[in-house]
């Protein structure tokens, strides 16, 4: 770490789930002893509006890298970024990772933090799953990823929409080793 904040890339994809990105970005953006980097697939704005409304960039509220600038600092593991989220993953974006091609800025990031040994959680927002997804997530987690399907937890009793994305959102900052109180814990009162 450098200065003593954490250096996280959040990738967000073409996948449906920017609520889950939108409210990730808000949190990490928040954090003082967080700095953040941002890239996109180039179909992630589009589904953006749709979902979210509004413009990605400027609801981002940091710079986001062009989708092929290899000179962002989390292109190279040299630059020292620990953790990255991708968040919503497409099944297309997943099949690349877990395959080594690494055709953008956002696949390169993940690859990585895959051959640096450092934290990479995918945040697949697919339904029904089929076999090639299913192989392609298990090569993500035999290369040393961690897959986190976009799909939140009810115990908590969540009341609304916010806070059932809450609750998938807290277990990715769990993961990147961010502390938060969007959820409640198991066993918890």
């Amino acid at each position: 770490m450098t200065g003593g904040r954490k250096k996280i890339v959040v990738g967000v994809t073409g996948a449906s789930g920017a609520p889950y990105a939108r409210r990730l970005l808000g949190v990490l953006r928040e954090r003082p002893d967080v700095e953040l980097g941002v890239c996109v697939s180039r179909t992630a704005a589009e589904v953006w509006a749709l979902e979210c409304g509004g413009d990605l960039a400027e609801a981002a509220g940091v710079r986001i890298w062009g989708l092929n600038d290899y000179k962002a600092p989390f292109a190279s593991g040299s630059a020292g970024w620990q953790a990255m989220a991708v968040v919503p993953c497409s099944m297309g974006t997943a099949a690349r990772i877990a395959h080594g091609i690494s055709d953008t800025l956002l696949t390169r990031a993940a690859d990585v933090m895959l051959k640096e040994r450092r934290t990479l959680v995918v945040v697949p927002r697919e339904t029904p799953l089929g076999l090639v997804h299913l192989e392609n997530l298990t090569a993500l987690v035999r290369a040393g990823a961690v897959v986190l399907p976009a799909m939140p937890s009810f115990y908590g009793k969540p009341a609304t929409l916010d806070d059932a994305i809450d609750t998938v959102v807290g277990r990715i900052l769990d993961h990147l080793g961010v502390e938060h109180r969007l959820l409640r814990r198991w066993g918890s009162a």
